[in-house]
């Protein structure tokens, strides 16, 4: 049995923003959803429990905990929150946290994918900065970092997989001796250099031997790496022959790029002696779209004639003659869709399971001389669409009432990222009327922030929701889901919409409002018969 986050009790001293129950006169733990559990020292204290008393210094050390350890995996692992995010410092919370010495923070940030490779621009910036010499060895020798971390953006991943095993790959490079698998379709779509010369001097051809003494193998792979993920990674005794590509491959981004990074980290090097870059890192911000749009002109050529609308009458779908190289063909309700194997069976395991079918006894000979066609249940072309358009570029225009739908074909294909932007399409709408079956859609389907977000937003209205049934009837099911239990016994819906009424207290007038928010719920379990 345990106690839950709520409000403090109002005939005692006033306490600002959040607290915890005072139950120094009982010594069972305390529990919330997202703090974990604290229980009372010897004399009835709780060491969790924020400004729980005058002095600030006192509770300094649980302020710290709750930044440095609480807020941060709750903004990850619920919020999904960027763990690489930049501000307009170009900082990054690894670099703060080194900055401000919380070294928990630190390995926590570095086991979800915090990037610090040594001898890069970040890498040495965060060495620089970090404040204590435990947390310099920490980043050190955190191997991981560069290796086997995990990482968050699943699109990212893939790519640089795709570009790294080279599946599914229909031509290869061999510079100076060294081969590269890569993908057509990719190259085409990224480069308007690569898109012709595949389609001239270099069509038809498996095998492309380049032995131009101005190209650097190395600034090559690294050129690849650009047009694959958005991201270079190259050393600095390299650059100019990377420059050097990327003019003849008529890369501007990539060249200003390059000159931008070059000055930057020049200026960072003389102004902290001691600092040696080795490495020279180009990282797009999360919010630039050129590898997506890029990567959904893809989509765009996989589309059937008679979806394609207005398609092509934008500037920006495929030139004229560009040949996207498709390898399958899906038909769907009699439309096909010319796609390649590379993206659906890198992004989707279903897919690798249908398209790796040893015995292919899932294909349909193509008599057009077309590549083999294999025909989707269960779906319509519009649905499909979706899928498509996400499993190229990572994004798809959907709307609320399409969410639904491509929600359950998201989670029969095996697509969780695709199941994440149904659930951020859903939580635009939430109101009274739908916030409780959008609950229950997230709690099937495991979507973890948007069951969040409907709980937040239950906390900001249950005062009208305890006077539904269908917010009855949920929480009655939440109660009797609890294997064996007790009267007093927790309940996970309750818990949450209680954590949420008092994460909102940030002044001494919110505590009234809150209180009655609280007051609500609990005449209406006591109401219901449960005591939690």
């Amino acid at each position: 049995m345990a106690h839950t986050l709520c409000l403090s009790d109002p005939t005692s001293t006033p306490l600002p923003a959040l607290c915890l129950e005072c139950l120094s006169c009982c010594d069972l733990p305390v529990t919330c959803p997202y703090l974990g559990v604290a229980s009372p020292d010897q004399k009835g204290c709780f060491p969790s429990a924020p400004f729980h008393g005058p002095s600030f210094s006192d509770h300094e050390p649980v302020l710290t905990q709750a930044l440095t350890s609480f807020l941060p995996r709750y903004l990850l692992e619920q919020r999904d929150v960027e763990v690489n995010v930049r501000d307009k410092w170009d900082s990054t919370p690894l670099y703060y946290a080194c900055l401000c010495g919380h070294e928990e923070l630190v390995l926590y940030l570095l086991a979800n994918g915090a990037r610090c490779e040594a001898n890069t621009f970040d890498g040495e910036r965060c060495l620089y900065g970090a404040l204590s010499d435990p947390i310099r060895r920490a980043l050190r020798d955190y191997k991981q970092v560069t290796a086997s971390c995990r990482r968050r953006d699943y699109y990212d991943d893939f790519l640089q997989r795709l570009l790294e095993q080279g599946i599914h790959s229909d031509v290869v490079f061999v510079v100076h001796g060294k081969p590269f698998r890569v993908h057509r379709c990719v190259l085409g779509a990224r480069s308007a250099y690569f898109a012709n010369m595949l389609d001239t001097k270099w069509k038809g051809k498996s095998v492309v031997v380049l032995r131009h003494p101005l190209i650097n193998p190395v600034a090559f792979g690294a050129l690849l790496q650009y047009l694959y993920t958005g991201r270079l990674d190259i050393g600095v005794e390299h650059v100019s022959d990377c420059e050097r590509l990327a003019k003849q491959c008529q890369l501007w981004d990539l060249l200003s790029d390059l000159e931008a990074k070059c000055e930057k980290v020049s200026e960072f090097v003389v102004s902290k002696p001691g600092t040696c870059v080795k490495v020279l890192t180009i990282e797009p911000p999360p919010a630039d779209p050129r590898l997506r749009e890029d990567m959904a002109l893809l989509a765009d050529c996989a589309l059937p004639p008679e979806l394609r609308g207005d398609l092509w009458e934008l500037p920006f779908p495929c030139p004229d003659g560009f040949n996207s190289c498709p390898d399958v063909c899906f038909r769907v309700a009699g439309c096909s869709f010319l796609c390649h194997k590379a993206f659906f069976c890198g992004r989707s395991d279903y897919f690798r399971a249908l398209l790796d079918d040893h015995f292919r006894e899932s294909e349909e000979p193509e008599t057009s001389g077309g590549p083999p066609a294999i025909t989707l249940h269960g779906i319509s072309p519009d649905i499909f669409t979706h899928v498509l358009y996400y499993v190229y570029s990572d994004h798809t225009e959907l709307s609320p009432e399409a969410a639904y739908d491509v929600l359950s074909i998201a989670d029969m294909y095996l697509l969780p990222g695709l199941k994440r932007l149904c659930g951020r399409s859903l939580a635009q709408v939430l109101d009274e009327d739908s916030v409780v079956g959008v609950w229950r859609v997230a709690k099937l389907f495991r979507l973890a922030r948007l069951e969040d977000q409907c709980t937040e937003y239950m906390a900001k209205v249950i005062e009208k929701l305890v006077e539904r049934e269908d917010f009855v009837e949920a929480v009655k099911e939440e109660a009797a889901a609890v294997a064996a239990r007790q009267e007093t016994d927790s309940i996970p819906l309750v818990d949450d919409i209680r954590f949420h009424v008092a994460s909102t207290v940030q002044t001494y007038s919110a505590i009234e409002e809150a209180q009655q928010r609280l007051r609500a719920l609990e005449d209406l379990l006591v109401s219901i018969g449960l005591d939690c």
